[in-house]
């Protein structure tokens, strides 16, 4: 992306809702078209455990995943990636690479916290 996509109002960020969950599983997802991982994510009390498919396989391995802090964005529809129903999207920003590098708060919080 070369730069900003435009302005828009505070409101409509406000509708995109992003919420802070901790990773409790990962697990390889060979049938995804890109390299990617399942992960099964912790999002509180009130939004529950759900599932996302995290194209992450460049700058995380398997085994560092389980308890990580990450940001996700709830509020979007579902989406049928291969043979699973990615509930949440995983939130990244590229390296260097264009490679996805998670990204979350660096100590504790409560889990299903909304970024404002």
């Amino acid at each position: 992306m070369a730069g900003p996509s435009g302005r828009i109002a505070f409101d409509d960020f406000m509708r995109v809702d992003i919420r802070v969950g901790r990773v409790v599983a990962a697990e390889p997802f060979p049938e995804a078209r890109k390299p990617a991982f399942r992960l099964t994510i912790d999002l509180g009390p009130e939004i529950g455990t759900k599932r996302s498919s995290a194209q992450i396989t460049r700058n995380h391995r398997l085994e560092d995943l389980p308890g990580r802090l990450v940001l996700c964005v709830v509020n979007f529809p579902p989406r049928q990636i291969g043979p699973m129903m990615s509930e949440v999207l995983t939130l990244g920003v590229p390296d260097q690479d264009g490679e996805v590098m998670l990204i979350g708060p660096d100590r504790e919080v409560p889990l299903g916290g909304r970024m404002y």
